[in-house]
């Protein structure tokens, strides 16, 4: 089981920014069977560029649970899944710190639809999720969404499945 994770954030940095939005798809290796999606009260100010790069403001977080609200919901739909995100080192490392934050130690395997991308359906120029996107024909309603993101990266983690069909293929890479 896996689940499929995107989240957006203030910055670049998990020591200095913190998760605004989180989207997670629950998937058997077939289908979705469970979902989790919310924006997140960060507890400090979005900065600009990133209320223009996601559209998501401070207006439109300050009644939006904090991380705290919803972290035994994000525990308990992870639980017993492969952490699965298009650059994983960028939304894994944002969930363990929040989660530091709150003495609590999150661990899970992951995975990077970057990296399988790579291996699995070479070529390409760039391995962007826009561009991977773009060149797979798989739309992306909501870029720079959490739910818009993550549910793309579902549709490419199902192409990167079908290619390794058949294959002996360790696919896990734990942080």
């Amino acid at each position: 089981m896996y689940a499929i994770v995107d989240i957006e954030t203030t910055g670049g940095s998990p020591k200095n920014g913190k998760i605004t939005e989180i989207a997670i798809f629950v998937h058997n290796g077939q289908t979705i069977v469970d979902s989790f999606s919310s924006l997140v009260n960060p507890e400090c100010n979005i900065p600009d560029f990133i209320s223009r790069l996601t559209g998501i403001n401070n207006e439109m977080v300050a009644n939006a649970p904090k991380f705290y609200e919803i972290a035994k919901k994000i525990v308990e739909i992870t639980s017993n899944k492969i952490f699965v995100a298009h650059n994983v080192t960028f939304d894994y490392s944002f969930v363990r710190e929040e989660y530091q934050q709150l003495g609590y130690n999150y661990k899970r395997k992951t995975l990077c639809t970057v990296q399988l991308s790579r291996k699995f359906i070479p070529g390409h120029a760039s391995y962007s999720l826009g561009n991977l996107c773009k060149d797979l024909a798989i739309p992306i309603n909501g870029r720079h969404r959490a739910a818009g993101d993550a549910l793309a990266t579902v549709q490419l983690f199902e192409i990167i499945l079908s290619k390794q069909l058949g294959r002996e293929v360790n696919l896990f890479n734990p942080l």
